[in-house]
């Protein structure tokens, strides 16, 4: 039987005044930015930390602390590709990610198609393989405020 690991992974990052946020690497115009140490796209964090789980190397925050200046605005996407890389040295490939935002804007199901895109390309997997999906909080807590948003992902590797 071939080793199968499955991680999860959360973020969330506030909101704020702004014209554009960036969700799993796709730029989206908005009236409201993410804030964040990076990019603050709460998205590709969240699957980042899903990916360390699975291979059980602790979470982003471990890897790129938010306290050194060098991580400062950088793409999150290079987050996610260094933990690809630590997959692939481990021998392991992705069966499936699943990524669930919570927000009530933007709406997320006008942006879909496009962010599997984009995450297909960047982990070098099949669109089939990649589900997202939204649900509000029903105007309740932050994410119902649009005071921030929130991601939380599952992935299931195997080995090779």
């Amino acid at each position: 039987m071939k080793e199968i690991k499955i991680g999860n992974g959360f973020d969330v990052h506030k909101l704020s005044v702004g014209k554009q946020i960036k969700l799993c690497g796709v730029e989206i115009n908005h009236n409201k930015k993410l804030i964040g140490h990076s990019d603050a796209d709460v998205g590709l964090h969240s699957l980042t930390d899903a990916l360390l789980g699975a291979l059980g190397k602790g979470d982003i925050g471990i890897w790129f602390p938010p306290t050194e200046s060098k991580w400062k605005n950088v793409d999150s996407e290079f987050f996610l590709k260094k933990a690809l890389k630590l997959m692939q040295k481990e021998n392991f490939l992705i069966s499936n990610i699943d990524l669930t935002f919570i927000c009530e804007k933007p709406k997320i199901s006008k942006f879909r198609d496009v962010m599997i895109k984009k995450l297909s390309e960047v982990c070098n997997i099949e669109p089939i393989k990649i589900n997202i999906k939204a649900t509000t909080s029903e105007r309740l807590g932050f994410t119902g405020r649009e005071e921030g948003i929130a991601v939380l992902t599952t992935i299931l590797i195997y080995k090779k």
